[in-house]
């Protein structure tokens, strides 16, 4: 045996996380969530690691309840398996449980795999058992303080059906990004991996936020968004700040992180660098090209980018192998109007607004525009409706939502819409 197993210490941790995502996608799975493991790690809870040439290359954690232990995961770098491994972790893991108390060890596979013939091996017998259903809610052990630490929350149910028109969009994500991610099994055994990042472009306004928000609310995964002017300000660089941020989003079993304008920490380098003085902006786009690809080894996060001008975004950073798909969020068509006002309109009393005037008129609004034309609209009428203290009537009329279109002053112009569509032809990857 040319590997040492030894007991878990705090400072194998980054290790260990790494060795869990090198594996995640290797048939290595675990009824037990990475949180769950990590609060068994934090907690001291009896762990072993297999060193060789002074690099972990397998490790064993387990939780023990009263004269109980669960073997909770078994993981083995790729390179190193077959070499009986998994048999030492057990011996080792197991004299640390058996002076902890326990009486019975279990280990719940989630699946057929080599690991169960080496549990046999080692004397663990399988029992008959049903299925195992399961349906995760909430965080995790130690998960919540993570992600009120990052800013992040875990956001209502329901957003991606208030997502009103946007039809071809919301056709689109939902294929190529959330039911890979939804049915994961079934994906994989087309040989479809799982979106792991995506951009979204388009004009200011179009619901790229919005859209990026229903993603993780309809995974029903917590949502982080990172603010690059915001560790702008960190004392030892953007760089180390974002390197940080990331290192922290590692502890949790399911994100989906979200920035938007990403083209202020990832634009097109020149060389040689002619950064402004006081910012690395190679240094940066350096840092995100490491950080992605390491994000990206794991199913269960997502990465979401937003930004106005994916013509301004380094090649390197856009290429396949950091972002799944580049999706175009243009302005809403016909269509899209049409179901946007009809859900405006319809939140008031009145039934006689002509819709279709107003889908004519707001031809180059965003949705975000439109909504605020709504508001417009309906001050107007309950300002009327106040001075005149009458109840009749209640709500905007077609006038009202014409004068308030009238008065709109589009975000997108004809020169940013012509850069729009030649943009989809040049960046957009579906």
């Amino acid at each position: 045996m040319d590997y040492l197993v030894r007991d878990y210490t705090d400072d194998d941790l980054d290790f260990v996380i790494r060795l869990w995502n090198e594996t995640a996608s290797l048939g290595q799975l675990s009824v037990f969530s990475i949180g769950e493991c990590l609060a068994a790690l934090q907690a001291h809870q009896p762990a072993v690691v297999a060193v060789r040439d002074g690099r972990i290359v397998a490790t064993a954690v387990t939780r023990i309840d009263a004269d109980r232990a669960w073997i909770m995961r078994i993981a083995v770098h790729p390179d190193h398996r077959g070499q009986g491994i998994p048999s030492a972790l057990l011996t080792s893991v197991e004299r640390l449980l058996v002076n902890r108390g326990a009486r019975r060890i279990a280990y719940v596979l989630p699946h057929e795999e080599r690991l169960a013939e080496g549990l046999t091996n080692a004397g663990y017998e399988r029992h008959p058992a049903v299925a195992y259903y399961e349906r995760r809610e909430g965080l995790g052990p130690g998960e919540a303080s993570t992600l009120e630490a990052l800013g992040g929350q875990v956001l209502a149910s329901g957003l991606w059906d208030e997502l009103c028109g946007m039809t071809d969009e919301k056709d689109l994500i939902e294929s190529r990004i959330v039911l890979p991610l939804q049915r994961r099994e079934e994906a994989r055994a087309h040989g479809l991996t799982s979106p792991r990042s995506a951009i979204l472009f388009g004009p200011p306004g179009t619901g790229k936020t919005s859209f990026a928000k229903a993603i993780a609310s309809r995974l029903g995964w917590p949502f982080v968004e990172i603010y690059p002017s915001r560790l702008a300000h960190n004392r030892h660089g953007l760089a180390n700040a974002l390197r940080d941020v990331f290192a922290t989003l590692n502890r949790l079993e399911r994100v989906a992180v979200f920035i938007d304008e990403v083209e202020e920490i990832a634009p097109a380098r020149t060389f040689p660098p002619r950064d402004a003085p006081g910012r690395d902006a190679h240094g940066v786009v350096n840092e995100l090209l490491k950080i992605i690809p390491v994000f990206r080894e794991r199913d269960s996060r997502l990465l979401i980018c937003a930004t106005n001008s994916v013509r301004s975004l380094d090649s390197a950073f856009l290429r396949p192998g950091r972002f799944d798909y580049v999706i175009p969020v243009g302005p809403p068509d016909a269509d899209a109007r049409r179901a946007i006002w009809s859900v405006l309109v319809g939140r008031s009393e009145r039934t006689d607004v002509q819709i279709e005037r107003l889908v004519a008129a707001s031809e180059s609004l965003t949705p975000a525009e439109l909504a605020h034309c709504a508001q417009t609209a309906a001050h107007r009428a309950f300002a009327r409706g106040v001075e005149s203290k009458s109840a009749h009537g209640r709500g905007a009329s077609t006038e009202d939502y014409i004068a308030a279109i009238a008065s709109a002053r589009p975000t997108v112009s004809q020169d940013m819409a012509k850069q729009f569509r030649e943009d989809i032809d040049d960046f957009a990857r579906t």
